[in-house]
């Protein structure tokens, strides 16, 4: 059996995105990590901060970028699979450059992959995800951000990321074009096995000030008409209506978590709400939904999407 990370990276070091980390907390579960390139700004360090990485697995493709001709949120869909098709391992772990893998799931995330590999209905495995909010404190697992999603695929060339990255579809009929990465004709979900193990999701944890520039970059990446400048300062919130995370930090998050220096321009108290747009945890209808989830129905979701059918959970 062999398993090959990918991801694809821009503008990783100047967005503080926790690339090394990501990278690091998979790589003695894979034989290869394929990382799609795309040059960014001047000043970014990404590809030095890659190549920093002692190993000999990591392959480095360089990729463009074409938010003109990926339209409607789907060039990371493109970009995600410009590394995937250079994947040889039986199974694909892509991980997205702002996701990071406890060490204590690694074990039961090989057993998984090695138990299914001759199961072919089974097209990848599902995880529990925790989405953290300003710091390495504050989490959420409830209403209004997705709670799971597929991170391990089958190497099959019918599969595909979908829409903006998030997750996968198998299509019929493909063509790396917008249309094709927002399909429902040609797309279907994945059948999938949920496996008991947590991806830490940290794309909210960052300065203020490096959290409006990445959100303004993302919204003229999703629609080349909007201002540059939506957010100026980005606001967290209240973080003392953020439930508090109390399980143990990855091992290779310890120097970054050692060094934020932001907690003070987080606003966790001082908020004004109602001098804001409010944020979606903050929404009246989320909050309702969030309690019930969490005090009556053990955590499960109320509707919600599902990008994926779960056929069976693993058990080991």
């Amino acid at each position: 059996m062999s398993i090959s990370g990918y991801t694809f990276v821009r503008n990783a070091i100047k967005l503080s995105y926790p690339i090394r980390e990501s990278i690091l907390s998979i790589l003695e579960l894979v034989d290869e990590f394929v990382i799609a390139y795309i040059p960014g700004d001047e000043d970014d360090n990404t590809l030095e901060a890659i190549r920093s990485i002692p190993t000999d697995k990591i392959r480095i493709i360089e990729a463009e970028w074409e938010p003109e001709r990926f339209r409607q949120n789907t060039l990371y869909a493109y970009l995600s699979d410009v590394a995937k098709q250079e994947c040889t391992g039986d199974w694909l772990f892509y991980l997205q450059v702002d996701e990071v893998v406890h060490e204590k799931y690694i074990p039961v995330i090989k057993k998984a992959c090695q138990y299914y590999l001759d199961k072919p209905e089974i097209e990848g495995l599902l995880f529990n995800y925790r989405h953290f909010w300003g710091d390495y404190d504050h989490c959420f697992t409830h209403h209004g951000w997705y709670p799971r999603e597929i991170r391990v695929i089958r190497n099959l060339p019918e599969v595909h990321s979908w829409r903006d990255a998030q997750s996968f579809r198998y299509y019929s009929k493909f063509e790396p074009a917008t249309e094709y990465y927002r399909s429902k004709e040609y797309a279907r979900k994945l059948n999938v096995a949920l496996v008991p193990a947590e991806v830490y999701h940290y794309g909210w944890v960052r300065p203020p000030s490096i959290m409006s520039d990445k959100q303004n970059r993302m919204r003229k990446t999703w629609d080349l008409s909007r201002s540059d400048n939506f957010y100026a300062t980005f606001d967290y919130g209240q973080l003392n209506k953020v439930p508090l995370f109390k399980g143990t930090q990855p091992a290779v998050m310890k120097e970054r978590i050692a060094s934020l220096d932001w907690k003070e321009s987080l606003h966790s108290h001082a908020s004004n709400v109602l001098n804001r747009n409010k944020l979606k945890h903050e929404k009246p209808k989320y909050r309702f939904k969030s309690w019930i989830e969490l005090n009556l129905l053990g955590g499960r979701e109320i509707g919600g999407f599902k990008n994926y059918k779960i056929v069976t959970k693993f058990r080991f």
